[in-house]
């Protein structure tokens, strides 16, 4: 849904022609493919608006997979909670066990407007902050993604998430700044960064 119109009509061509050019070429190359395609856009409406070409359309959409939103899936989030803290605890945080009854609560009830992604990132800086057995709601740090837009600011928010995850990771990697790097998915050099930038002594 995203692609450029001059890109949309060379992908059509393409589709229709299955042949390629190298760059400063001449010579057509015969290819045989399979073209599997995603998108996050409503392209009914990208199509009615002129952005989306519909001829290029009915190329692709020969077999479509709608794939509702998690929010959508009732009793999903639960599930790739626990997979997503199996996943992270072993190297982040070993104590971490699973999650009081409260933040599975909080997990199934949320919206997720972020999807899956939101939901791995939520968990994976859950597990590093938590400091019990169990995962919580303050670990989880939901409140604020769901309160009101005008009574938020997104800098102040960030900027204290931010502080809190290094603060903790530090802490779990007992000063070893590749260790809490490490945990935090970010190379040492940013995590030096990002300790300058909120004034961690180094």
């Amino acid at each position: 849904g995203d692609i450029p119109l001059p890109l949309q009509v060379k992908l059509l061509r393409f589709l229709q022609e299955r042949v390629i050019e190298r760059v400063g070429g001449r010579k057509e190359i015969a290819v045989d493919v399979r073209i599997v395609c995603a998108t996050h856009q409503n392209l009914q409406q990208l199509i009615e608006s002129g952005a989306f070409r519909e001829d290029l359309y009915y190329r692709l959409a020969e077999i479509t997979i709608n794939i509702p939103s998690l929010a959508e899936r009732e009793g999903d989030p639960m599930l790739l909670a626990h997979a997503f803290l199996n996943r992270f605890a072993p190297e982040s945080n070993p104590r971490v066990k699973g999650f009081t009854n409260e933040a599975m609560t909080t997990i199934s009830q949320h919206t997720w407007p972020g999807n899956v992604r939101e939901l791995e990132n939520r968990v994976k800086r859950a597990v590093i902050m938590a400091e019990g057995a169990r995962v919580t709601v303050e670990d989880l740090d939901l409140a604020d993604a769901e309160a009101e837009p005008e009574k938020l600011n997104l800098k102040n928010v960030r900027e204290e998430a931010d502080r809190r995850a290094i603060t903790r990771a530090l802490s779990v990697a007992d000063g070893n700044i590749t260790l809490a790097a490490r945990l935090l998915g970010v190379s040492r050099p940013t995590f030096y960064d990002l300790m300058k930038q909120y004034d961690f002594k180094t």
